[in-house]
């Protein structure tokens, strides 16, 4: 909810649609995506749910990233998870007027 709301906002601000916006709600196998953005969703998947990257999409990434971009996606999700179990655990609510995360 919270982080999903203000990144919204940031979003839109940078130039996202709203239609880029919903697409990443349905993951880096949804139409539309460009490659390596699909793989960096993925990466965010893989981190988020199984604290670890598959070969796969390590070999994706290293593809075009060095190592130092490699360990930014990785400490940048994992600041992030600690960020959303913080604002969760804390029970912080959604800033009036942001949107909260969609749940269909």
């Amino acid at each position: 909810g919270y982080e999903f709301g203000q990144h919204v906002v940031i979003g839109k601000r940078e130039g996202l649609s709203d239609e880029e916006i919903e697409r990443v709600t349905r993951g880096p196998d949804a139409e539309g995506w460009d490659p390596f953005d699909a793989t960096l969703l993925r990466a965010t998947d893989e981190l988020h749910t199984d604290a670890f990257l598959s070969d796969a999409t390590w070999k994706a990434l290293a593809a075009r990233y060095d190592t130092q971009q490699l360990m930014d996606v990785v400490f940048t999700v994992g600041q992030y998870n600690l960020v959303s179990m913080a604002v969760n655990t804390l029970g912080v609510q959604q800033d009036e007027g942001f949107p909260g995360f969609p749940t269909s």
